[in-house]
């Protein structure tokens, strides 16, 4: 009788019988806690480039990867992160990124007003500096309307810098976003000397924050950022003389310090449009404290943009002050660019 048909009496019976399969994926039952990385380095992301990150540490750029620990989570331009690993910066030094701390702001946008896929351009910002020519080529203003909405819903204070002043006066275009009360600068180039001037106020707006420049390709944004940021050699192009439209020229977003070490610039690449199907139509009415009181009274649901509207009543009898109905006018101007109503300007062949 072989052993294995052999019967085993219960006294006979221990454990040495019993077979264990040896499990394919480790003996050890994986555990859930995960590593706490009290020693991680804090760092700041300046770049980023096919999986790899530029974070600068202690005053010098690091290369690293994500951590698998992360899963999807994204990492972008203005993250502050913390590293473990080789953060020496030397050539061949890579260290890994392990957390990302939490964000104060996040700038986003979509590729048009239907995509349901966010694109987060850019994070712990706290300027939107939106970039526009007052010819060559000519200025957008839809596009600008909706970069002044993505400031609001995400809670940033918007700029915006007109240049090319020396080609065409600025007044006209200026008084239509007066009402706003956007805070403005005005920047133009010496045809001789190639100088360009109103960069000083420009700095004095950008000392101590962290600004995103947006705008559309030919506008020169990039010869902005390479006047404000001596050394930075940003790729710039000219505007195309038969579509009127620049040419894409920086190819992904880089944080860049000022001179001073009292502020950083974010450069992005040239947008084509500003998909705002993540924005909060409600959100927008909170940036114009003298019309807010007035929707107290308006119908549940209201768009305000509609006759039922109780705002028309309200600047009717002089709540809103003598500018209540131009704030009225540019409120509705940048609720119908979110809605689509006005986004005939849109282009579809917008890069993420």
């Amino acid at each position: 009788m072989s052993p294995r048909s052999r019967r085993i009496s219960a006294g006979d019976y221990d454990e040495s019988h019993v077979r264990i399969r040896p499990n394919r994926r480790g003996s050890r039952p994986r555990s859930k806690d995960r590593p706490a990385h009290a020693d991680a380095v804090p760092g700041f992301v300046l770049g980023v480039d096919r999986g790899r990150y530029t974070v600068l540490v202690e005053e010098h750029p690091v290369t690293a990867m994500k951590a698998r620990e992360l899963g999807r989570k994204g990492i972008v331009v203005g993250d502050r992160v913390g590293l473990v690993g080789d953060t020496s910066g030397s050539p061949d030094a890579l260290a890994r990124i392990v957390r990302v701390e939490e964000r104060t702001s996040v700038l986003r946008r979509t590729a048009d007003d239907s995509d349901p896929v966010e694109r987060v351009i850019v994070a712990n910002a706290d300027q939107l500096v939106v970039v526009s020519a007052l010819v060559n080529p000519e200025p957008r203003p839809r596009l600008i309307d909706r970069c002044l909405v993505a400031a609001y819903a995400a809670g940033l204070d918007p700029l915006l810098v007109l240049t090319k002043a020396d080609l065409a006066d600025p007044a006209d275009f200026l008084a239509n976003y007066a009402p706003l009360a956007v805070p403005y600068v005005v920047t133009s180039q010496d045809p001789e000397t190639g100088q360009l001037g109103g960069l000083e106020p420009l700095r004095e707006k950008l000392t101590g924050r962290v600004s995103v420049f947006v705008g559309h390709s030919g506008v020169g944004k990039s010869t902005l950022v390479n006047a404000l940021v001596p050394g930075t050699d940003r790729a710039t192009g000219v505007v195309n003389v038969v579509t009127g439209r620049g040419r894409h020229t920086s190819t992904s977003a880089v944080a860049l310090a000022l001179p001073s070490g009292e502020g950083w610039v974010v450069d992005t690449p040239g947008v084509r449009s500003f998909g705002l199907a993540h924005v909060d139509l409600t959100r927008i009415i909170h940036h114009f404290p003298d019309l807010e009181p007035g929707t107290d009274q308006c119908p549940r649901g209201c768009t305000h943009d509609e006759e039922e509207c109780a705002l028309d009543e309200w600047v009717a009898q002089g709540k809103a002050g003598p500018a209540g109905p131009s704030r009225l006018e540019s409120l509705r101007r940048l609720l119908r660019a979110r809605s689509g109503s006005e986004s005939g300007e849109q282009d579809t062949t917008a890069r993420a």
